[in-house]
């Protein structure tokens, strides 16, 4: 780490192809919009040499030149990657959206990585969000640091934000959240500000000092040993505390003085196995410097204390049939094919592009995988299982990529040409087909009902969606057989308007937005009969057709129930197919309203008929005629859907919570503890009034919880709503 030795210049910063997985870390880059993620990347890659001076990589551009609409709204909404090399390792640097409308891609950079950089402002502090991933990366033991940025900011405070994560991530054990670091901080300004030029190493009691531009290496003034040394031997304790050799802590306590390369060795060990996290701090370079500030030391706390690829647990693998495999030892470059697309994306020139993380053998260029998946059916994502030859292997750098010759077991890589495999899709041998276990992705709660534009777009629409939506496994895509719109689920506002935003611009499709309808019913509220006549007489064939029928409700959940009670004829057999058939077409275009009738039985009584003129579809127009009159002498109920709501909230929010699920008509039908200081709230509310409920509940709770809904049954709507929305039935 940035202990153990000078800095040192990385390889060229020339991705190429990893020759074994112990050459490898993936890091994904986690932390809330704002904190600093992508300008920390810059500044690695500055630092590896893969960028010059001015931030462009060789052949242009820069390593945030990956997406027009990032730069149109100023904040990343996808993953993207940005490889490295530094001391002969090479370093896949998964930059994430911070704003949790593009959590999806977070998700992806977890599933793709091996270690995880949390990026919190010295500013700005941890939001509710960061400290929901962290949870996440915690169950599954995922080995975590933190980084500090914004030091330049005026109202920083290093010491404090330690603090802070050391309370918020530390959990049961803060001291295993402690700094490697101090900050150096230069000569105070008039206005009493002093700005951080360097980092105190605490273990190697160096002064590493970037003023210059480039780091160099001091000793410090007697005036900062106190300082030092009672940080120094706090963090000491710490890694102590974590070390796997048990005889450490007695010889500490015994006085004896621990060298600082056991230190190390025992300090990397224990961030490998995910049980103690380093804080660090970091800042781009000022202009014209080589390095930033502490990012030669964060490049070598990742090359040493991230775990490779090898100590990753094997992935659990099926056939694609569902029959257990074990596919040998994890990470192994000539073990069997598996691989998982992690995000795909469209390039305007090379088409499809698939990032692709390979957990078992090597991928090469042009051969035929097999493309498994992926279980989201019900999102609109069909499932595969094809053979496809892919195309080019590259490493993305901004808008370039760069030709690999093959990527190993534990790297990633982009694919070109998959033109069916889609995010979450396993690919392995065609001989040897095998499917990965797919990992959870959030649920989209926020609808967005959209029609073309014109008819150019109409005839464009379904192939610019379907391509929407193969990119992004966290929206999904329905056509709605009772309402007839199409709706796009997101996941939030932002979402909805970067969908939007690339139909237009990706795709050439433009589309309209217009008001999201939810399914109602009607039924009958009590009995009532009705008769049908259909007799006309014009000269030559006629149609003569009677019918009377008697309704009554329902329970809820029956549909519509038929009944033929006719005696002596009075409607002949053949035409009582005929009046249900009639019957069931009314039922489905609605009686009062425009929506469809449920929850009925309809029985047909009496009729009479014509030896010449009677005919199927005379009977059919007079069964509808029958039950219009019915409905006109019956009070009807307009029917909503009502949902089962259940929202993980964190305790400080269950009260505001649980008022918001009343005001919407909801009924609160219980609570219980969820553990880590949340509450589940249950309740049943009108799917009319939630809507929006993704984006008030996120303002609500200040982005910390969560909720799923699931459709339960449809029941009677409060008289004052129904009548609203029969007066708007009416204008339409």
């Amino acid at each position: 780490m940035g202990d153990k030795a000078n800095a040192h210049p990385g390889a060229a910063g020339r991705a190429t192809a990893a020759d074994h997985p112990a050459s490898v870390r993936n890091v994904v880059l986690v932390g809330h919009s704002g904190s600093g993620k992508t300008t920390l990347v810059e500044a690695l890659a500055l630092t590896a040499g893969a960028v010059n001076r001015a931030g462009r990589v060789e052949d242009g551009g820069t390593v945030s030149d990956y997406d027009e609409i990032e730069h149109r709204q100023q904040r990343s909404v996808q993953l993207s990657l940005v490889p490295v090399e530094w001391g002969g390792y090479k370093i896949n640097l998964l930059d994430t959206p911070g704003y949790a409308d593009f959590v999806g891609e977070l998700r992806a950079g977890l599933r793709a990585a091996d270690a995880a950089l949390f990026v919190v402002s010295a500013s700005d502090g941890v939001d509710g969000s960061t400290r929901m991933v962290w949870e996440e990366c915690a169950a599954v033991g995922m080995p975590r640091a933190i980084v500090i940025t914004h030091l330049e900011a005026a109202r920083a405070d290093f010491e404090e934000m330690t603090r802070i994560c050391a309370e918020t991530f530390g959990g049961d054990d803060p001291d295993a959240v402690l700094p490697l670091y101090l900050p150096l901080h230069g000569p105070q300004s008039p206005d009493g500000h002093a700005p951080v030029t360097g980092l105190i190493g605490l273990l190697s009691q160096k002064l590493f000092d970037y003023a210059s531009g480039e780091r160099k290496e001091s000793e410090p003034g007697p005036e900062q040993l106190p300082d030092i040394q009672e940080a120094r031997n706090r963090l000491i304790e710490g890694i102590i505390a974590e070390s796997e050799d048990e005889t450490l802590m007695d010889r500490y306590l015994g006085g004896e003085e621990i060298d600082v390369k056991t230190l190390i060795d025992d300090l990397e060990r224990a961030v490998a196995r995910g049980v103690f996290h380093p804080v660090l701090a970091a800042a781009p370079a000022a202009e014209g410097a080589r390095q930033g500030i502490g990012t030669v030391e964060l490049l070598e706390l990742i090359t040493g204390g991230f775990p490779t690829p090898l100590e990753r647990e094997a992935p659990s693998v099926t056939t694609p049939d569902g029959a257990p495999r074990e596919i040998g030892a994890a990470c192994d470059p000539d073990g069997p094919l598996v691989a998982e697309v992690v995000k795909t994306a469209s390039d305007p020139y090379v088409g499809r592009v698939s990032l692709v993380r390979v957990f078992s053998g090597t991928l090469h260029p042009d051969e035929t995988v097999h493309v498994s998946g992926h279980g989201l059916a019900d999102r609109g994502h069909e499932d595969h299982d094809v053979d496809e030859r892919i195309g080019a292997l590259s490493a993305p750098f901004g808008k370039q990529q760069r030709t690999l010759t093959h990527c190993i077991a534990g790297d990633l890589a982009c694919v070109a040409k998959l033109t069916r495999a889609e995010t979450g899709d396993t690919l392995s041998s065609k001989d040897d087909p095998l499917l990965m276990e797919p990992w959870e992705m959030p649920d989209p709660l926020l609808p967005l009902a959209i029609q073309a534009h014109s008819k150019a777009d109409e005839d464009k629409l379904s192939q610019g969606l379907s391509r929407l939506v193969a990119e992004d496994p966290t929206m999904r895509l329905e056509q709605n057989p009772d309402t007839h719109q199409v709706v796009l689920w997101c996941l939030g506002e932002a979402h909805a308007d970067v969908a939007l935003e690339r139909l237009r611009s990706r795709y050439g499709v433009q589309v309209d937005v217009v008001p999201h309808k939810v399914s109602l019913r009607e039924t009958f509220a009590d009995k009532s009969a009705g008769r049908g006549r259909h007799v006309k007489q014009s000269g030559g064939h006629g149609q003569y057709a009677i019918c009377e029928i008697d309704v009554e409700p329902l329970p809820g959940g029956s549909g519509i129930e038929f009944v033929d009670k006719v005696v002596g004829g009075a409607v002949p057999r053949q035409f009582i197919p005929s009046v249900e058939k009639g019957v069931r077409a009314q039922a489905a275009k609605g009686v009062a309203a425009g929506y469809p009738l449920i929850d009925v039985r309809i029985t047909l009584r009496d009729g009479k008929a014509h030896s010449v003129d009677s005919s199927d579809a005379a009977f059919q127009t007079a069964g509808a005629l029958a039950l219009r009159e019915a409905a006109s002498d019956a009070k009807i109920h307009l029917l909503e859907p009502v949902a089962e709501v259940s929202v993980l909230v964190g305790d400080e929010y269950v009260g505001p919570v649980m008022s918001d699920l009343s005001g919407r008509r909801g009924r609160v039908v219980g609570t219980e503890q969820a553990g880590g200081g949340r509450t589940l709230v249950r309740a049943e509310v009108p799917e009319i009034e939630i809507d929006r409920y993704a984006v008030d509940l996120r303002s609500l709770s200040h982005g910390t919880a969560r909720f799923g809904r699931r459709y339960t049954r449809h029941e009677p709507m409060p008289p004052q709503v129904a009548e609203r929305l029969r007066e708007r039935a009416k204008e339409n």
